[in-house]
């Protein structure tokens, strides 16, 4: 009997050996799984049903809020006193995002263009597309300044055409005009006599080349042969560097297309798109860890060197001519308007921006930009990009619409793009990546403890039993040989 309870301690000490091998294996094996299900799931390919659905059609939620800085004194710029600006909004669009012309290459790469459509939602806004508001006429005050070098008759003729056309310093209307376009006598004039000074050839809006428009056409790695640059952008309009910029390193053409990044983040990676709407690469840095209904992200943000002039941050140089940091001039790729693009009310900007137009109030929480992303499989989120359209105003001579506008980068609107993964690709998500490499996890160390007790109680009625055989054999002994 004890020998048979002896056979199988001995046989639950090597279950239990088994056991915590397996285990151990797990712990080895099962992240090399998850890796690899990751690397086969970020793959750009049409096999893989849900990813490249989200990479296609992006199914989740995007919203464009847009902000306008209404004017409260238009007379009194124009006699050389400071903007006064109140801030209205915000009035919120549904994007629609949907890639077409599609195309695989054998290099491991994929072309498409992108094509977004804006619809109103008045539910999400704060007023209507009917609102009126007040902003500066960027066709004369843009114009005025772009002419500022030009012979005194010519500046004379172009303010004798405004006034034909009854354009003014300010416009006033409704808020739909504004965004998506206007009909105007001087932007038909100008199209008809002097084709390719506008960047619209229709009506003129804000938003006029945004809404039923493509970004542009985009090659980019799969990531079948390198996982590595899986969504990193190989080159834009068959370019692979730009022509705006004065220095190659700021002609580049970096990162992604900006809506998914190649997994195996960490928190030293960065996080670099291309902008086609900024003209220009951008890269966002890791600031904290957190958390999303369960699921572990990092949150990255704009550096403040972003928007920074070359005399502060060296490398920006060639986005110049600059102005105070945290203004980025992009009239090189407006048509040589003057417009700048900032962070809204100039968060993150030199202070002294904020002294030349009241009624701006930064804050990081209302107007920082952020990415947050699941760093083992570089998809964001949440997402909030937020960005402000700025026109440098100045009195110039001959132009008699500018008055005594004193020198001012104006802030015009800002818009914030923001969307969150929610719903049935949140809960897929949320099973896929967090609840199964979690279930791994646990069947690994519990495979290791249950080896692990199993062992050691084998071990002690191991013992038990061989304990009793040996008395039992001295006991036999004393018997047989008595004093």
């Amino acid at each position: 009997m004890a020998m048979d309870k002896s056979k199988v301690a001995i046989g639950f000490i090597v279950a239990g050996v088994l056991t915590v091998f397996f285990g151990t294996v797990l712990t080895f094996v099962g992240p090399i799984i998850i890796d690899d299900q990751v690397v086969k799931n970020t793959v750009i390919d049409p096999k893989n049903e849900m990813s490249y659905t989200m990479w296609k059609d992006v199914p989740v939620p995007f919203y464009m809020s847009v902000y306008f800085f209404n004017v409260l004194n238009p007379k009194e710029i124009l006699d050389g006193e400071k903007p006064m600006v109140e801030q209205k909004g915000p009035y919120v669009y549904r994007k629609r995002i949907q890639k077409d012309n599609i195309t695989f290459h054998a290099n491991g790469t994929v072309s498409y263009r992108e094509y977004r459509t804006y619809f109103f939602e008045p539910s999400m806004s704060s007023g209507n597309e009917s609102d009126v508001v007040t902003i500066p006429n960027m066709l004369v005050l843009g114009a005025a300044v772009m002419m500022e070098n030009m012979p005194f008759p010519v500046r004379l003729m172009m303010s004798a055409t405004f006034k034909t056309f009854k354009e003014g310093t300010f416009l006033t209307k409704p808020v739909g005009e504004l965004m998506w376009g206007y009909d105007s006598g001087l932007v038909d004039f100008l199209n008809k006599y002097l084709p390719g000074m506008l960047p619209t050839s229709g009506k003129f809006g804000l938003f006029a080349d945004f809404n039923s428009s493509n970004t542009g056409l985009f090659t980019i790695h799969t990531g079948k042969d390198d996982i590595r640059k899986v969504h990193k952008v190989d080159s834009w309009n068959g370019l692979t560097e730009l022509n705006y910029w004065r220095t190659p390193q700021c002609n580049m053409i970096n990162g992604t297309a900006g809506q998914m990044w190649p997994p195996f983040m960490t928190r030293e990676s960065t996080l670099p798109f291309y902008s086609p709407d900024a003209c220009r690469s951008m890269e966002l840095v890791y600031q904290r860890d957190g958390q999303m209904k369960g699921i572990p992200l990092y949150r990255y943000v704009a550096p403040k060197t972003l928007f920074a002039n070359g005399t502060d941050y060296a490398p920006n140089e060639g986005f110049c001519p600059c102005r105070q940091s945290g203004l980025l001039n992009v009239s090189s790729c407006r048509h040589n308007s003057p417009v700048f693009i900032s962070h809204p009310h100039f968060f993150n900007a030199d202070p002294v921006l904020l002294d030349y137009v009241l009624g701006l109030n930064p804050t990081e929480d209302e107007h920082g930009l952020f990415i947050d992303i699941h760093p083992l499989t570089g998809v964001p989120l949440n997402v909030s990009i937020r960005l402000q359209l700025n026109l440098y105003m100045k009195r110039v001579s001959g132009i008699t619409e500018t008055g005594k506008i004193s020198e001012v980068v104006m802030p015009m609107i800002w818009f914030e793009e923001s969307g969150y993964i929610d719903g049935p690709i949140l809960t897929t998500f949320h099973t896929n990546l967090v609840i199964l490499p979690s279930v791994m996890e646990y069947m690994q160390y519990g495979f290791i403890t249950l080896g692990l007790v199993t062992i050691v109680i084998a071990a002690l009625v191991h013992h038990k039993v061989k304990r009793s055989r040996t008395n039992l054999t001295m006991t036999s002994t004393a018997v047989d040989n008595p004093a």
